[in-house]
C-alpha cells in the first residue's frame, strides 16, 4: 500500500473529510498536517478539499456507534496535543472496526492520549471563565487570552450567557481568532492581526481601582507564591490586569504623569508583577 500524507484546511470539517477519503480510497494515511503546516518531504501528498456532506457523514457515523467518542473527536480536535489529528483518526478507525467496547477502558493506547488531553482542554476553559480580563472600549467590552487549546468555543456558551446584553470580543492572541457577540448572535472567525487599542480615561481609572484592591486585599504575612501558582498560574499573568506594568494603567492621549480618574495619584500599587516580592497591602 503506497503510503501518503493528506493535506487539509485545518478545519474540523476538512479533518473529517480527511477520514472519509481514507475509507472511501481504502487507504491508512501516513500522516494528516494542516497545508499550512506541510513541509516537502518523499511521501506522496494528497490535498483532501473540505466537503461538509463528507464531513457530517462522518461525524453522524461515530455519534451513533458512541455519542462519548464523538464527543471526544470534537473536543480533542481543539485540544494542543501533538499530531492530534493522527490519535483522533486511530481512535475513529478502532471504533469502525471494533465497536465502542474499548472507550470503557481509559487506558487503551489510543485512546488514552485524548482523554488526556480533553481533560486539559476542559481544565484550562474552566480556568479562563474566571481569568479573563474585560475592559470597555465605547460600549463594547474586550478582551484577550492567551490559552494552550483552543478554548473559544468552550468559552462561548459562558460568556454569551453571562454577558447576554452586552456586545463583547475575546480574542485569542495563540491562535489567531477571536469570539465575537452582539445582539444574541455569536461567531469566532480567524484574525491573523490585532493589538487593543489604550484605554479611555475612565477605562483607565477602572483597571486603577482594580489593581488597587488586588494589592489592598493581599496579607503580606501570609505571602505564599507557591500557593498562588497553583491556584492562579503564572502563564495567565500575561493578560491579567492585576500583573500588568504602569503603561497598562495609562489612558490614552494622557501624559504618563497624568491622574486618572477614580484611581489615587494615578498609579497602580505594584510596578512590576507580584512574584518579586508580597503584594503592596495598600
Amino acid at each position: 500500500m503506497p503510503e501518503v500524507i493528506y493535506l487539509y484546511d485545518g478545519s474540523l470539517d476538512g479533518f473529517l473529510c480527511c477520514i472519509f477519503e481514507s475509507y472511501a480510497k481504502k487507504e491508512i494515511p501516513t500522516d494528516i498536517l494542516q497545508e499550512e503546516l506541510w513541509e516537502p518531504t518523499l511521501y506522496s501528498v494528497r490535498a483532501v478539499p473540505s466537503d461538509v456532506a463528507h464531513a457530517r457523514r462522518v461525524l453522524r457515523r461515530v455519534a451513533v456507534l458512541s455519542p462519548y467518542a464523538a464527543d471526544l473527536l470534537q473536543r480533542g480536535f481543539l485540544t494542543c496535543l501533538d499530531r492530534r489529528e493522527l490519535f483522533l483518526y486511530r481512535m475513529v478507525a478502532k471504533l469502525l472496526r471494533e465497536g465502542p467496547g474499548f472507550l470503557r477502558n481509559p487506558a487503551d493506547e489510543v485512546l488514552y492520549p485524548i482523554i488526556k488531553a480533553v481533560r486539559a482542554l476542559n481544565g484550562e476553559a474552566q480556568l479562563l471563565r474566571g481569568f479573563v480580563r474585560f475592559s470597555e472600549f465605547s460600549g463594547v467590552l474586550g478582551a484577550e487570552i492567551e490559552p494552550k487549546n483552543r478554548v473559544l468555543p468552550l468559552l462561548r456558551g459562558h460568556f454569551c450567557s453571562r454577558y447576554r446584553n452586552e456586545a463583547f470580543f475575546i480574542y485569542d492572541r495563540v491562535h489567531r481568532e477571536a469570539l465575537f457577540y452582539a445582539d444574541g448572535k455569536a461567531r469566532i472567525v480567524p484574525l491573523e492581526h490585532f493589538e487593543m487599542e489604550a484605554p479611555g480615561a475612565e477605562e483607565a481609572g477602572y483597571r486603577l481601582l482594580w489593581k488597587r484592591f488586588y494589592d489592598t486585599v493581599a496579607i503580606r504575612e501570609r505571602y505564599n507564591p507557591k500557593c498562588r501558582m497553583t491556584h492562579m498560574p503564572k502563564r495567565y499573568w500575561n493578560t491579567m490586569t492585576e500583573f500588568q506594568p504602569p503603561s497598562y494603567f495609562r489612558a490614552k492621549n494622557s501624559p504618563s504623569e497624568r491622574a486618572v480618574p477614580f484611581a489615587p495619584n494615578g498609579r497602580p500599587g505594584l510596578a512590576k508583577p507580584a512574584e518579586s516580592g508580597p503584594s503592596d497591602p495598600g
